[in-house]
């Protein structure tokens, strides 16, 4: 197969949402169509021993919550898939705004009970930043939700695009029959089953095969529904869709795995395959022969009984291959690498070719950084990958005075994840961890502990928020510096960094000091 064929039938995605709408449902149940996995796990469930294949971290089985990216991919009727399952809860936002720099389309899964909610919009944000294409998932109907036309409202209010509904429900809840298929055209009839796929009827809309099977009250308000949609809302525009401008919307219940394959079967159709990345020096085309590349996502330990750090690039342009040699453009050198993986979440399996769009997991000693560049040996640089200025903040001590060592490899290797950010006080010395979120703390500790078996404690520290700074004129930079003596830290990468106690002193800060820039977000 051609290089640009290979490409052409690659489509790589994030699955967002707020928590507990049901993405992490949403993927077991496309890797069952893929036939990844034989068997659905559950998310929550005290019956099945089974969990989720995207949630295999421990902390992560036992929370049911998603705490981590993950990588999937599998086959799909000649095209090659790539799911990236993102933690919904707010604490982890930063992984998944990370996420969205390395996908080329989105799914947005919505509770129909609860609607749109507060992590949708910001994650919708980042999306129309890079005018991401994004398809929504309405699911759940298998529950009493809110009217599909209210919905529908709703998510045009809110996420600020045009929707356009390529399938409608029959009712929900306890009296819920099916989806009418508007993409394809056919009726789908529910009947609520975990693993296996509910019968689809290609269907006269208009006959009394309608009637027949979904009774004559239903038949007659589905007829008025769509012609009311018809009426309403834009034909389907797949350019609009690429252009991040029309959502299409599909209805269904993940759980009992009802109107997912009609979702995915839509989607391979119209996703974008790999589209252009933008460097800071050009627009990188991925039909382009030299491969490139960039890390967006580090995780320590995927496989506990190694101890390795693994780091996701997702690839730009080209091709990569194994054992052949790569600029590694930080560092200025070659690198080449004999075992590269792809990935089913936490099971690697070594690749020795990977096209644009894929995303393969590196091996890492240490070499990587988050936002690193890769190429055949050309002069790129990949930017947009941020880390925010941290909200929350704790003293880091050590609880078991020989485990220090493993404290500070578990530590070092945490925060090259860029889940959290450590600083150093100049003042007095102490290790401060700063997060987005208070549940990073929990997650450290619980990591550390489990994984490196150092123990930690946390102790408060006041503080409002940390900025990065620099400035051209050395004589006041000195200054400021002594008089927020006890304020002052570094990061990992040795950079001053203010920590303020208060946001009116941060205010104050920035009048008195005029040739100070005040940065908040790492990538300056």
């Amino acid at each position: 197969m051609s290089l640009e064929s290979e490409i052409k039938r690659r489509r790589t995605f994030a699955i967002i949402s707020h928590p507990d709408a049901g993405k992490t449902t949403l993927t077991e149940k496309l890797l069952l169509f893929g036939g990844a996995i034989h068997v659905a796990g559950a998310v929550k469930s005290n019956k099945i021993k089974k969990t989720a294949t995207s949630d295999w971290m421990e902390i992560e089985k036992q929370r049911g919550i998603s705490v981590a990216t993950s990588v999937m991919g599998f086959e799909y009727e000649g095209y090659k898939i790539n799911i990236l399952d993102t933690p919904g809860h707010q604490d982890f936002a930063e992984d998944t705004y990370r996420t969205l720099t390395a996908v080329d389309s989105v799914i947005i899964v919505v509770d129909v009970a609860k609607g749109v909610e507060a992590q949708t919009r910001k994650l919708m944000n980042v999306c129309r930043m890079r005018n991401t294409p994004i398809i929504v998932f309405v699911n759940k109907l298998d529950r009493e939700g809110r009217d599909p036309f209210d919905l529908l409202d709703e998510l045009e209010a809110e996420l600020g695009i045009q929707v356009r509904p390529l399938s409608w429900p029959i009712n929900m809840g306890v009296h819920f029959k099916g989806v009418y298929n508007i993409f394809e055209q056919n009726l789908q009839l529910y009947t609520p089953n975990k693993q296996f796929i509910s019968e689809s009827v290609a269907i006269d809309i208009q006959s009394t095969q309608l009637e027949e099977r979904v009774g004559d009250a239903d038949a007659a308000k589905l007829r008025d529904d769509l012609e009311l949609i018809e009426g309403v809302y834009p034909d389907f525009d797949p350019q609009q869709y690429l252009a991040g401008q029309q959502a299409p919307v599909f209805f269904g219940s993940a759980l009992n795995n009802f109107g997912v394959k009609e979702l995915l079967d839509c989607f391979v159709r119209i996703a974008p395959s790999p589209r252009p990345v933008q460097a800071l020096e050009r627009e990188v085309n991925p039909y382009e022969e030299a491969f490139t590349g960039f890390v967006f996502k580090i995780h320590a330990n995927m496989d506990p009984n190694h101890r390795s750090c693994i780091a996701f690039v997702k690839i730009c342009s080209g091709k990569f291959e194994r054992n052949v040699n790569y600029k590694h453009i930080r560092h200025g050198k070659l690198m080449r690498f004999s075992s590269p993986t792809a990935f089913m979440a936490q099971k690697k399996e070594t690749v020795d070719e990977a096209y644009a769009g894929d995303i393969v997991g590196l091996p890492d000693t240490g070499t990587f950084k988050i936002g690193d560049t890769l190429t055949s040996g050309e002069q790129l640089h990949f930017k947009g990958l941020p880390s925010f200025s941290p909200e929350m903040f704790k003293y880091i001590e050590n609880s078991d005075p020989m485990k220090t060592k493993q404290l500070e490899k578990g530590v070092a290797q945490l925060m090259d994840e860029g889940v959290a950010q450590l600083f150093v006080n100049q003042f007095n010395g102490r290790k401060i961890i700063g997060t987005v979120g208070q549940l990073q703390f929990e997650v450290i500790q619980y990591r550390l502990l489990h994984e490196y078996g150092a123990q930690c404690r946390w102790e408060p520290i006041a503080l409002h928020k940390a900025c990065w700074i620099e400035s051209d004129d050395e004589a006041e930079l000195e200054n400021f510096k002594k008089r927020k003596a006890q304020y002052m830290a570094k990061d990992r990468e040795g950079r001053d960094v203010f920590l303020a106690d208060s946001g009116y002193v941060l205010q104050m800060a920035q009048q008195d000091f005029k040739h100070i820039r005040f940065h908040f977000t790492s990538e300056f």
